[in-house]
């Protein structure tokens, strides 16, 4: 079967074609992360929300006017480039109509697809129309979830803050030790490539790039390299390959609060994925206390939120 979904953005050819196939650019409307290799026989990965991962290879290209690649899922019935989906792009005056035509769909499939699309071209308009498709409901507490799932939930928490942080504040002081903004990032691009070499991939700083698209890209590859990983201790060391893969949401987490205090913002994120992440978190913090990575635990005000909390019980100072 086929399901065919078509709208019109008040945006020229080009924005739009980059709207469906540059990363940056998905990553505010559809999806968590984004690997695109843009040529005929390149793939793709996309986590469209946590624990979902679509992938296969680009079949058509032409800039500005039509793309097609092959569809699936990692893991499922559907699996990577089994479907295929053809957009196509037309000027209507300054406007943009977008064609999506899906095919290869068994019944079931169409209709679970149907759904999908018309919830994320729902939040393309809105992004298109606004500048903030807004948070994703689809990501904001993942059933089932694990260590990875949580960490692909609490980079999508992350990503809003990260995008909104300005040249400003850079030097602003964060509740994380002595950093201000800028060696803030530093530290979590050291992080985050530390955890890629865990599981024995080279994970570095992209080439420019603003800072969102950084963390983005780096958390994906980290991510990607403990997908793969397989046995339960990190090779060269005694850290069971778990307790890395809850650190990772633990950085994206509590150095997203620090961001978001800094600059005078709020981070959305679930109780649920907060508790998940505390249940298995606590325990770390508190080894890494003894060696001074943590401050000593503060006391949070009875209405104080999850993410408050587990801030708190990290060392940070809520006031």
């Amino acid at each position: 079967m086929t399901f065919t979904k078509t709208v019109v953005l008040p945006v020229g050819l080009d924005e739009a074609f980059a709207l469906v196939t540059q990363p940056e650019r998905l990553r505010r409307w559809q999806t968590v992360s984004a690997r695109v290799d843009l040529r005929v026989g390149g793939a793709y990965h996309w986590t469209v929300t946590p624990g979902h991962r679509a992938s296969g290879t680009f079949k058509e290209i032409e800039p500005g006017k039509r793309v097609v690649f092959g569809w699936g899922w990692e893991g499922d019935e559907l699996a990577p480039d089994m479907s295929t989906v053809t957009i196509t792009l037309e000027p209507v005056g300054e406007s943009t109509r977008i064609t999506l035509v899906h095919e290869g769909l068994t019944a079931a499939q169409a209709a679970s697809h149907a759904e999908g699309w018309n919830h994320y071209f729902d939040r393309l308009q809105r992004y298109v129309a606004t500048g903030d498709a807004g948070t994703d409901e689809w990501a904001w507490a993942p059933d089932p979830i694990d260590p990875l799932i949580a960490a692909e939930a609490s980079l999508a928490a992350l990503q809003p803050i990260l995008r909104g942080l300005r040249d400003e504040d850079r030097t602003r002081p964060t509740p994380c030790d002595d950093y201000d903004c800028h060696a803030l990032a530093e530290h979590l691009f050291g992080s985050l490539t530390t955890l890629g070499d865990m599981a024995g991939a080279t994970v570095t700083r992209p080439d420019g790039g603003s800072l969102e698209a950084c963390v983005s890209e780096m958390t994906g590859e980290v991510i990607k390299a403990w997908l793969a990983h397989r046995g339960d201790t990190i090779v060269g060391g005694d850290l069971p390959a778990d307790t890395a893969k809850t650190i990772l949401s633990l950085e994206l987490l509590l150095h997203g609060w620090d961001f978001a205090r800094a600059s005078g913002k709020t981070m959305k994120v679930s109780d649920e994925l907060v508790a998940y992440v505390s249940q298995r978190g606590l325990p770390t913090i508190d080894g890494s206390r003894e060696r001074g990575v943590f401050r000593a635990a503060v006391d949070a005000p009875a209405e104080a939120g999850a993410l408050d909390r587990l801030a708190a019980y990290s060392g940070r100072s809520l006031s």
